[in-house]
């Protein structure tokens, strides 16, 4: 019987291990700081480790792929789950993420895919005059959610997520169609099918250029406004998007964006799986900063029962 939390333990010291290798690789290697023969004999020793840690976490990976569907199965079954992408998110990234969600049981609504306008300030006051005109009937936009992406999140998560209360869509199918496609036609938003759902997932990539017009701030805040309209959401990246200016590292600093989920190893299968199970979480009232980046509180969700 697989021991998801003995595996994520293990996993965990091997991140922490390889991270240190790495380190102290890069120091030892580029200050000099080990010039003598006996030093070098270190420093290929710690090269020897590292590289053994790096194929230990290759080999975690493949075991966890190869343990995702019984790991994963049923824990999302009659649930549906809607996927964003930010511009700079990984292709395999999101397709992983939407084969996990599979092999929970989930039905994957659709993939909207966040264009750079989207996330830039520069195009604040287009894109804030593009969302407004297309509120549906009965919405509520909230006053104090006035930066693009508060309203973004805002508007689409009462447009495309179901009222977590009822469970049934808001608005009509016609209204949504407005305005996906009026955000598409202003070059925000690019999409196929869509439907609503009662989760989401924003896939973010490692943070490169978070702090180029504020991006970074723009996709938490985003990620929040879903929320508020949900009943969960995960906030996905990579290591680098929980450091600085990255969207994953403001969603953990702002205390009003607190109810999201972040993950922050997306490059790897164990965060594959656990951005599928925060999300079981959030169904069950929780919240978690999982990974192994700033400010992450653990690696992964504890095992949960069935």
């Amino acid at each position: 019987m697989i021991s998801f939390r003995h595996h994520a333990v293990s996993l965990a010291a091997v991140f922490l291990a390889l991270a240190l290798g790495v380190v102290l690789g890069t120091r030892t290697h580029g200050d000099g700081l080990f010039p003598g023969t006996g030093d070098r004999q270190k420093l290929d020793a710690l090269t020897a480790e590292n590289e053994r840690l790096a194929e230990q976490v290759k080999a975690s990976d493949a075991f966890l792929a190869g343990a995702a569907g019984k790991l994963l199965a049923g824990s999302l079954a009659n649930r549906s789950v809607l996927v964003f992408t930010a511009p700079d998110a990984e292709t395999t990234d999101a397709d992983a993420v939407t084969a996990a969600l599979t092999n929970a049981g989930a039905t994957v609504t659709g993939r909207v895919g966040l264009t750079g306008a989207f996330s830039d300030s520069s195009e604040g006051d287009r894109l804030r005059t593009a969302l407004v005109n297309v509120v549906p009937a009965g919405a509520q936009l909230k006053i104090d959610a006035a930066d693009q992406g508060s309203l973004a999140g805002d508007l689409l998560g009462q447009t495309l997520l179901t009222d977590p209360s009822s469970g049934q869509a808001r608005g009509t199918q016609q209204e949504r169609g407005l305005a996906l496609e009026t955000l598409r036609g202003g070059g925000f938003l690019n999409f196929t099918e869509v439907q609503p759902a009662q989760l989401a997932v924003l896939v973010v990539g490692d943070g490169a250029k978070a702090d180029e017009n504020n991006r970074g701030t723009i996709l938490a805040r985003f990620a929040g406004g879903l929320r508020s309209h949900s009943s969960g959401v995960v906030l996905a990246g990579r290591y680098g998007a929980a450091e600085g200016p990255g969207p994953i590292a403001i969603a953990r600093s702002e205390a009003g964006l607190s109810t999201v989920t972040t993950v922050d190893n997306l490059d790897h299968e164990i965060g594959r799986i656990t951005t599928v199970l925060g999300l079981t979480e959030q169904l069950s009232g929780g919240t978690g900063r999982y990974g192994t980046g700033a400010k992450a509180t653990s690696l992964t969700v504890a095992a949960m029962p069935r």
